[in-house]
């Protein structure tokens, strides 16, 4: 099914290309020109809807229709959006690198879609012309390669810079959200008490008669985990187990 972040981007992108197509003043007003951002500071946004003709927009927009609905469905509708501005507004920066080139076009946030995709499932098929076999992970490596070498050779009308903007700004993106997911699952994680020779000697003083048959198996198990492995080998689970007979 697809998300709804990913099928607003594709209505948003093809709406704006057909009133462009009607008045093609639209693409000048509202293209980015790198040494104007500041002058033209919304251009960092707008460029991103804006396509040279219609094979420019049909890439774009199967990128998006193949790679962006599993992805958001993963990272969840607001941080897949933050992904793919943050990566198309790293594009038109690193485009500065040819300050007075026109740029248009949604792939430096496509590019970042398809890294974030390739990040999270590295191994997966991606038919190039619906043929050929790659894994998403090699894709990547493959695009980064023709991008750099694009843009220093300076060949052809293609926005190289932008692409590989895009990967980087999706890049940063994910390292800084791994981080605040982390953070987040710290704050839940309830620290655990140490134990030692003390603590082993009260659990062997366990009384496992009285226990059930299945308890006491468990418990002879985890008794003899700690005189292989040590206290330390021991799960946060095996701990409140032994803990919780000591206390009986």
């Amino acid at each position: 099914m697809m998300q709804s972040w990913t099928i607003r981007l594709i209505l948003v992108n093809v709406v704006i290309f057909i009133l462009s197509s009607a008045a093609p003043g639209l693409r000048e007003q509202f293209a980015l020109v790198p040494a104007e951002i500041l002058q033209y500071p919304w251009t960092l946004i707008t460029y991103m809807f804006l396509h040279a003709d219609m094979f420019h927009l049909l890439f774009n927009m199967l990128g998006l229709f193949f790679f962006g609905p599993r992805l958001e469905l993963e990272m969840g509708g607001r941080d897949f959006l933050l992904l793919y501005f943050i990566a198309g507004m790293s594009g038109a920066l690193l485009s500065s690198i040819t300050p007075h080139t026109p740029i248009i076009g949604a792939s430096g946030g496509v590019y970042g879609v398809f890294l974030a995709f390739a990040r999270f499932w590295p191994r997966e098929q991606i038919l190039i012309w619906g043929i050929i076999p790659v894994e998403a992970r090699t894709l990547v490596i493959i695009m980064t390669a023709m991008s750099v070498w694009g843009g220093f050779s300076g060949g052809g009308t293609t926005a190289h810079w932008a692409h590989l903007g895009g990967f980087v700004g999706g890049y940063l993106y994910l390292v800084l959200r791994d981080r605040k997911v982390r953070a987040r699952r710290m704050k839940f994680v309830v620290p655990l008490p140490s134990f030692g020779q003390s603590d082993i000697h009260r659990w062997r003083s366990i009384d496992r008669t009285g226990m059930h048959e299945v308890n006491r198996s468990e418990f002879d198990r985890i008794m003899t985990k700690i005189d292989t492995a040590g206290i330390e080998s021991l799960t946060p689970q095996e701990q409140q187990f032994l803990e919780r007979f000591s206390r009986l």
